[in-house]
């Protein structure tokens, strides 16, 4: 067996430190390997050592630059750094490469998808099914595309087929949960994730299982930050034209009354499970949930203090809230991130 089959065939069951050092001892013989160069920047990525990854996708694209494979795979160690536009242009170099292959357009609509380019990224997606009708992870491409367009029909045709192919694979039952939460079918989604983090629990542990309370803070956010300017603007339009106010008024009330409604809506079907992970997160995270829910609480009663008697002072500490929240879901994102 060569170093990179025994390679693969470890990092197939999940051993990747045994994978890389199976790695590093073929290219102690051969160097310049590009496949085992390509293997090697694939593990560290992986591992979450992305800038170690690029060196060795580097490498190899500089061994063999006529090989779709390491031009994917530098792609990939481009957009774990999030260095979009180079990553774009390894993909696109692999599509010229290899046009009749699946796998460099999927990579390509994988860059697409992050640059927000939802049209090409549905022909890049479109096009490596056509070239492997059951591909498990061009199917899984082409459902990310069309979940992150807003087409949850569509992501959920693609994600069952892949599921038809392979019923345990792990990133087509974690779609149909998402989009399970998408739709607000809180019990099924839930039902989904205890199963998958059962099976894969290094993978879809903690963060995973609190997604009712940071999607529902995530979605609040949003709420808050087109309610909170809106209502300001009405309010500041009340001293020449006094309807406004009771415009501003109502516009408090109403994201009060929203905001307490999808709480509801979201948090009691899910039960207990996802406040009992939420005290197992990582302290960076599991402190920026704490502030991100602290700021969400005291923003309803605030926007009820506004909706009842509209002082300025319960407006100023509704947008202080609003500040809070986001800061929270900054920090909150980046803990979320794989260390680089």
């Amino acid at each position: 067996m060569t170093a990179a089959a025994r390679a693969r065939a470890l990092a197939d069951v999940g051993r990747l430190g045994q994978a890389e050092q199976a790695v590093r001892a073929g290219l102690a013989e051969t160097p310049a390997d590009a496949e085992l160069l390509s293997l090697l920047a694939g593990l560290r990525r992986l591992q979450g050592h992305h800038d170690d990854a690029l060196e060795s996708a580097a490498a190899a694209v500089a061994a063999a630059p006529g090989h779709a494979a390491v031009h994917i795979e530098q792609a990939e160690c481009l957009l774990g750094l999030d260095r979009w536009d180079e990553a774009l242009a390894s993909a696109r170099e692999a599509v010229r490469l290899a046009p009749g292959r699946p796998e460099p357009h999927r990579s390509l609509a994988r860059c697409l998808i992050l640059r927000r380019d939802l049209g090409a990224a549905r022909e890049a997606a479109t096009r490596a099914v056509e070239l492997a009708p059951y591909s498990v992870p061009d199917l899984m491409t082409l459902a990310e595309v069309e979940r992150t367009a807003g087409r949850r029909d569509a992501a959920r045709e693609a994600t069952a087929r892949a599921l038809a192919e392979d019923p345990e694979d792990p990133d087509g039952r974690w779609t149909i949960a998402l989009l399970d939460a998408e739709k607000l079918r809180v019990r099924e989604a839930m039902l989904g994730l205890r199963r998958l983090a059962a099976d894969h629990p290094d993978r879809y542990g903690a963060p995973a299982l609190t997604w009712p309370i940071r999607g529902l803070l995530a979605g609040l956010r949003r709420g808050l930050l087109a309610a909170v300017p809106l209502t300001a603007a009405l309010a500041g339009l009340g001293h020449w034209w006094p309807p406004s106010l009771l415009l501003a008024r109502g516009a408090a009330g109403v994201m009060a009354f929203v905001t307490i409604s999808l709480a509801a809506r979201v948090l009691i079907p899910a039960g207990r499970l996802p406040w009992i992970c939420a005290g197992l997160l990582p302290a960076r995270l599991r402190r920026a949930v704490g502030a991100g829910l602290v700021a969400a609480g005291a923003s309803v009663p605030l926007l009820v203090w506004y909706a009842t008697s509209a002082p300025w002072t319960a407006l100023a500490l509704v947008a202080g809230a609003l500040v809070a929240s986001l800061t929270a879901g900054a920090v909150e994102r980046a803990a979320s991130r794989p260390a680089t």
